[in-house]
């Protein structure tokens, strides 16, 4: 049940917001800026140097946390022992797929092909995320929905404020952002991030 609760909450959410810190304390920070701006789905990767105090810093909050940049089942049991509703990886591995699966969190691989989707699926994945999306336009979408009319698509990689829309309309449950998130907070700091949050939830009211 809990896996389903967590797949409707993405869905619902539509933006999940990729934090990629410096360090922990920067991680944690990006992250309560885009909640503050009203993303309420958070992808804290594991690119980020001690990323599991991230982790303890947000566990109050009452925003969807998951896990990405995750590439192997030792990072996917230490992401779910430090309480991520989900884990998000760059490729497909069945391996952490069976880990997921074994503990109910929901499985988002990277993927570009309708073979490696495929794959995906028969592993249990429902969300599928088409990384890096900036390969591809938005419909493509429709292409893989011809023959996998059942798979669900998260764009992650290039997808921004211009285009965010696009892939929504395309068919895309979510798509995945964060690089302007960074880009803000380098820039203007905590309220730079959670003004670029509201601008994203703002963009999605008007789709």
């Amino acid at each position: 049940m809990q896996k389903f609760k967590v797949l409707k909450a993405l869905t619902d959410a539509k933006v999940v917001a990729v934090i990629r810190g410096n360090s922990a304390e920067e991680a944690a920070l990006l992250s309560q800026a885009a909640i503050a701006g009203g993303i309420r789905a958070i992808e804290l990767t594991y690119t980020t140097p001690f990323i599991e105090d991230t982790f303890k810093e947000l566990r109050n909050t009452d925003a969807w946390i998951g896990a990405g940049t995750v590439l192997d089942v030792e990072t996917a049991r230490h992401a779910i022992l430090n309480g991520a509703n989900f884990i998000v990886s760059p490729s497909f591995h069945s391996e952490i797929a069976a880990v997921c699966n074994r503990y109910s969190i929901p499985y988002l691989p990277g993927c570009m092909t309708v073979k490696e989707m495929v794959a995906a699926l028969e592993c249990g994945s429902d969300i599928i995320k088409l990384f890096p999306a900036n390969q591809f336009e938005p419909s493509y979408i429709k292409a893989v929905k011809g023959p996998l009319p059942q798979v669900s698509i998260m764009p992650t990689g290039g997808v921004g404020l211009s285009n965010m829309n696009d892939w929504l309309q395309a068919g895309a449950v979510a798509v995945g952002i964060g690089g302007d998130l960074k880009k803000a907070y380098t820039k203007n700091g905590y309220a730079g991030a959670v003004e670029k949050a509201k601008s994203y939830i703002q963009q999605l009211s008007q789709q």
